[in-house]
């Protein structure tokens, strides 16, 4: 193995905190990647790694190497790839959160493989935090507020939020006329991913952003449950237009407030500011800027995106 595929080696090692973990990211044996690594610190002449029985982490040396490590490695690709004509390939890893997947990537996956036949997808989809780096996730497509420095976010488009209640909780509690005109109302408890906190209602009104914290007596963290919670009258929910959509058009969800919309959420693709994104990671993105080109149902132009605030990020 020449310097720079243990180098290669050592950085998926740094980033995955197990040799076991980058060895499978990288399709080497794990004998390949403990012998390149014991042969990287004879050379250097320092420790690079502290093993523990539950994790690999890299020592005051190993962290200034890793450095170093990804500006060669990033210098390295840069001159391959002015030489090279070959089309991306390999194994992209994407995490999505909440029913983006369904609603909004399948069904236009098709035509990225159709488009891109050596690339593989292993796509997760949940709405908990993802480290992207410890857990070997090549992007992440996100909603809402984007906090982690440590992050570079491609905005992609901006969702339009709708509030609804189902007919029957209408019927037991009226239908509000105005965000001030909310008592005796229940929303649907939505416990944020990143904070455990319970989200506020959010309304626009005379250019303002107005949040009520209504009482609650069912609490969701999943997408999915908030969505049911609403179907089985349990609740005011805010959720994107584009998952109210059918359910509206199904009478199982009832439009409330319209003249008071919550604000719209973000959607970006994120990456490790640490990592070069690789030619099959830069495709996605190329794509997916193509995909969200044309507005979800109810967004605005495309034109109008770059400049939208960020705000909350759950993936609701």
């Amino acid at each position: 193995m020449d310097r720079f595929d243990a180098m290669r080696v050592f950085a998926r090692i740094v980033e995955r905190r197990s040799f076991t973990r980058a060895a499978d990211d990288l399709g080497l044996p794990r004998a390949t990647v403990t012998d390149a690594i014991k042969a990287m610190e004879t050379r250097l002449g320092v420790q690079l790694l502290r093993r523990t029985t539950r994790q690999v982490t890299p020592t005051l040396e190993g962290e200034a190497y890793y450095g170093r490590c990804l500006r060669l490695i990033a210098d390295m690709e840069d001159a391959e790839k002015a030489f090279a004509d070959a089309p991306p390939k390999g194994l992209l890893r994407i995490d999505v959160h909440g029913t983006m997947a369904r609603h909004l990537l399948f069904p236009h996956l098709p035509a990225f493989l159709l488009r891109y036949p050596d690339i593989e997808l292993d796509v997760s989809e949940g709405d908990r935090y993802v480290d992207l780096v410890r857990e070997g996730v090549d992007c992440a497509v996100r909603v809402g507020r984007l906090q982690d420095s440590d992050l570079v976010a491609h905005r992609l488009t901006q969702l339009p939020e709708a509030t609804a209640a189902s007919p029957d909780y209408c019927k037991r509690h009226g239908l509000p006329r105005d965000p001030g005109d909310m008592r005796g109302h229940l929303m649907v408890g939505f416990k944020s991913t990143n904070t455990g906190t319970l989200l506020p209602l959010a309304f626009r009104r005379d250019g303002q952003v107005h949040e009520i914290a209504l009482p609650c007596r069912v609490r969701v963290s999943g997408a999915e449950s908030y969505v049911g919670a609403a179907c089985a009258g349990l609740g005011i929910i805010q959720s994107p237009r584009y998952r109210l959509e059918a359910l509206f058009a199904a009478g199982q969800l009832t439009p409330l407030l319209e003249d008071f919309p919550p604000p719209s959420n973000p959607v970006s693709i994120v990456y490790a500011r640490t990592r070069l994104p690789s030619p099959r990671l830069r495709a996605f993105i190329e794509w997916a800027d193509t995909v969200f080109m044309t507005p979800a149902p109810g967004s605005p132009a495309r034109s109008a995106v770059r400049s939208a605030p960020n705000v909350k990020a759950d993936g609701t």
